[in-house]
């Protein structure tokens, strides 16, 4: 069954994010359950949305209600701990989490601030089309109290199954259905959204194969080990077990295998061997820590690794389905490949139509672009992000030096200032996803001149490196954001992560944009310059 959305664009909603029972109990019953998760909150909050991303879209294909954390994370105040902790709950981050990831920092370090989930997200918008409800909201539903929610985001099995639903009149706790981590996609696996009847009758797929005991339903028959096959399979390494289009293509050509020079002749090829083509999206440089959404791409894979996430987990009738553990690292946007263009570009859209930020981001980040334009002199700006802190305890970083580090930004914007010279607005194109139109708003401006300043959005806080930045012609979001604007949005804008979101807004209104690959800041900004409309000519990923 398709799912079906709680709310169409011309229904009234809440003004407010705060739903009554009574309306958030019309969220659940117009779906099969809930779907939880186990979020991983020792991560940052681009992560920690491509998570969310990911469990709406499973939610989505189940038609359950999807249950998010309530809160996330913040990292960082922009000011002393004690003006943030004044408005915002502050807690040890690693007690928080159980983690000892930041143990040897100095005390002030290891703290961070809890963010309401309605701070990041436009909740209201979101629920237009996604069934989803908060932790906090699961538990008012079920006569609970909200500070029962764990702190790593984990899932209670106990205390969110002990009192019925306020709606329940039976008195019937919840029921529980766990997919425990390592049914999911262990390796040699490749989960997708669903198997289509036409592949199942290529594979002779069994409705009665499959291990039960380990959420299997169905299995396919033991393939035939051609040549072709076999040539593929050889190459297939890492944790992803699927090869890319065209190095499928090269496989086959240089081993003599007639037939695949066309894209038609290599899917026959690769049909008649007991292979499948599924879809995705390329990240930034071929990798996956920036999960944009930008790129699709297709794979191939053997027909015997793929299991259908509905074909394996839609029939539980439980009340609530949970997915134990961590399924985000080392895994493609959504945590599964797509058996249909359509179905990829489902998730597109999810991404980037549906996960909205908030009225008083866009709000902010609006101002802040008219701004950075008028010191520019009306003319085009230019920003980028410059990823510093724990990358350079990582040593992620693009280079330790700082300077070093702000000159390969500035060459990269140099080279953008030249391809803002020459873009012809009759020759724009915008990036592969659905609904994309062309926005001459990012270039119908003189271009940038050299000389000109232009925004840097960075996690630096060292005096005498920011003061580096200002004197080499950077703005930063303190030249741009007036103390009216601070009492307008409130006190979220203390926290740096709050402060992100604006800039990623910011950076997405940019005429050009610069990042690093391994940063999923990147990977948001992007993402919202091609819902926008952008020309791909005008961001580099390196």
């Amino acid at each position: 069954m398709p799912h079906v959305p709680v709310y169409h664009s011309t229904d009234p909603l809440p003004d407010s994010d705060e739903l009554d029972l009574e309306t958030l109990q019309t969220i659940v019953t117009g779906t099969r359950g809930y779907y939880a998760r186990d979020y991983s909150m020792t991560l940052g909050w681009n992560n920690m949305r491509y998570i969310v991303e990911t469990a709406l879209h499973h939610g989505s294909l189940l038609n359950r209600t999807v249950i998010i954390p309530s809160f996330v994370y913040a990292r960082a105040c922009e000011y002393g701990n004690d003006v943030c902790a004044a408005y915002a709950t502050m807690v040890n981050r690693g007690d928080a989490v159980n983690s000892d990831e930041w143990r040897e920092l100095p005390d002030d370090k290891q703290m961070a601030w809890k963010v309401p989930m309605s701070q990041m997200l436009n909740l209201t918008h979101l629920r237009r089309t996604q069934s989803v409800i908060t932790v906090a909201e699961y538990l008012r539903l079920h006569g609970l109290p909200e500070d029962l929610e764990l702190s790593t985001g984990e899932w209670d099995v106990a205390k969110y199954h002990q009192n019925p639903s306020a709606f329940d009149s039976h008195g019937k706790t919840p029921s529980l259905h766990v997919i425990e981590n390592q049914w999911y996609d262990p390796p040699r696996l490749n989960r997708v959204d669903r198997i289509p009847e036409d592949m199942k009758e290529r594979g002779k797929w069994n409705p009665l194969l499959g291990d039960h005991t380990q959420d299997q339903y169905g299995g396919w028959k033991t393939p035939s080990r051609t040549e072709a096959y076999h040539l593929l399979e050889t190459m297939l390494t890492g944790r992803q077990f699927a090869l890319g289009w065209d190095k499928a293509r090269g496989i086959l050509e240089s081993s003599g295998i007639r037939g695949v020079s066309t894209d038609e002749g290599l899917t026959e090829v690769l049909l008649d061997n007991g292979w499948e083509v599924l879809y995705t999206f390329d990240g930034a440089l071929g990798m996956d820590y920036v999960k944009n959404v930008v790129s699709p791409i297709r794979q191939v894979a053997p027909r015997n690794s793929i299991r259908g996430f509905v074909d394996d987990f839609y029939n539980y009738t439980e009340d609530v389905l949970l997915l134990r553990g961590e399924i985000h690292y080392e895994r493609k946007p959504a945590s599964m490949l797509f058996t249909s263009t359509a179905g990829r570009d489902v998730f597109a859209r999810l991404v980037l139509y549906e996960m909205a930020h908030t009225d008083a981001v866009k709000e902010l980040a609006d101002a802040m672009s008219d701004r950075m334009r008028d010191i520019v002199g009306g003319r085009m700006w230019m920003g980028a992000h410059m990823r510093r802190g724990d990358f350079v305890r990582y040593h992620w970083v693009m280079h330790d030096d700082f300077g070093e580090h702000l000159s390969r930004i500035k060459n990269h914007l140099d080279v953008g200032r030249e391809v803002l010279r020459n873009l012809s607005p009759a020759f724009l194109g915008t990036y592969a996803v659905p609904e994309a139109r062309v926005n001459l708003e990012y270039v119908q401006l003189h271009p940038p001149e050299r000389g000109d300043k232009f925004y840097i959005a960075t996690d630096e806080r060292d005096p005498g490196n920011l003061a580096y930045l200002k004197e080499r012609g950077a703005v930063r979001a303190s030249d741009l954001i007036t103390i009216e604007d601070r009492r307008r949005f409130g006190w979220p804008l203390l926290l740096t992560d709050v402060l992100g979101i604006v800039e990623q807004e910011l950076l997405s209104r940019a005429s050009f944009f610069y990042a690093h690959a391994l940063s999923s800041v990147a990977g948001g900004v992007i993402n919202l310059r091609a819902a926008n409309g952008a020309d791909p000519h005008t961001a580099q990923i390196d």
